[in-house]
């Protein structure tokens, strides 16, 4: 009977949840990225074969980043896109060739500011 009262006094209460710092595992995508190298090539992976190519200020949806692959001795982090451009299937690009945005929104405002 306590716990049974317990629980009627939780539902009558207002609870606030906060949303979490970070957006959850589960996330189909984490953002949207612009290409800011004059091209790029889109791999299979990290340090792989070539599957297309993107130009600067193309928009891409970012799927998965991957932090401290080993490329040729050095530390490199990665990024799997969607493109829709180009290529079939998501591939892999270079962190550092692109800026990555939480919404594609942001993601267009800055592709168009590229172009200028």
């Amino acid at each position: 009977m306590t716990v049974l009262s317990l629980l009627s006094c939780y539902k009558n209460e207002e609870i606030r949840l906060d949303p979490p710092a970070m957006p959850p595992l589960s996330r189909e995508e984490i953002g949207y990225g612009v290409i800011k190298a004059s091209y790029t090539h889109v791999v299979d992976k990290p340090d792989g074969l070539s599957l297309g190519y993107l130009r600067r200020g193309s928009v891409v949806r970012v799927l998965e980043r991957r932090n401290g692959e080993i490329t040729g001795g050095a530390l490199e982090s990665w990024v799997l896109v969607e493109t829709g451009e180009g290529t079939d299937s998501p591939g892999w690009l270079p962190e550092p060739v692109i800026d990555l945005y939480p919404t594609r929104a942001q993601a267009l405002t800055a592709s168009g500011s590229l172009e200028q």
